[in-house]
């Protein structure tokens, strides 16, 4: 497995040969501001799945977040926006396809964004993940330049999924170039606990003694308190 402080070595090398480096992408503060023209694919394994475009992962004894290239999927643990439509769709599949399972990450241009977490795209069994979201009607192509290897092909795809109105296309005036539109679609819900699952957790360690952890947002017993990072997922 190649380490990541060499992959960030060769990322800032080839930016500083390549001329015309003025082209940077806003959401990134760490990103090479000029393309690589290698595939640059490295090893890890996913540790979890937190939602249809963004997973865990660990690389050299270090957990890292990953954020899949160009794909938006429905929003499921957002901490401000309800969960939409298809986004549980895309979660499942995610989990079932990548949970625990050795994958390789390929880069672009930007290695990280705004929020730290890896840019990439994901392959799992030599298919790219963030394809099959779009070609299951799932996430819908969001390009924020100069990360756009792949974009003409992940459009392609995505006119195919449009033209077949699966998942997300299936719903009209749901999706558009700024995200989707929760107004035009009911909102999916989980069904109601019921007594014996309105329980509360004073700590983690009272989860896990329970057998319960971690907790997702929405599962009986969670809340803010025991969700350190804000990523919808406590005790983890």
């Amino acid at each position: 497995m190649k380490k990541w402080s060499r992959m960030s070595a060769l990322v800032l090398t080839a930016a500083i040969m390549i001329s015309g480096c003025g082209n940077s992408q806003a959401a990134s503060t760490s990103a090479a501001s000029a393309p690589v023209e290698n595939k640059m694919l490295f090893t890890a394994k996913v540790t979890r799945v937190v939602d249809g475009d963004t997973i865990k992962i660990e690389m050299e004894g270090k957990e890292e977040t990953v954020r899949m290239i160009m794909v938006d999927t429905p929003e499921t643990v957002h901490p401000s926006k309800p969960m939409q439509p298809f986004g549980p769709e895309a979660s499942a599949l995610a989990k079932e396809t990548l949970e625990g399972k050795e994958v390789r990450l390929e880069l672009d241009v930007s290695e990280r964004d705004r929020y730290g977490r890896i840019l990439a795209y994901v392959y799992v069994n030599d298919r790219m993940f963030n394809e099959v979201l779009l070609e299951k009607g799932l996430a819908r192509v969001s390009v924020f330049p100069p990360d756009v290897k792949h974009a003409d092909r992940f459009r392609e795809i995505q006119k195919e999924a449009q033209k077949a109105k699966l998942g997300i296309w299936s719903i009209e005036d749901y999706v558009s170039d700024k995200g989707y539109d929760d107004s035009t679609a009911p909102v999916p819900t989980k069904p109601k606990a019921s007594q014996n699952e309105d329980v509360y957790y004073a700590k983690c360690a009272e989860v896990r003694a329970a057998g319960k952890a971690p907790l997702h947002r929405g599962d009986p017993g969670y809340r803010s308190g025991l969700d350190r990072d804000g990523d919808g997922i406590a005790c983890e």
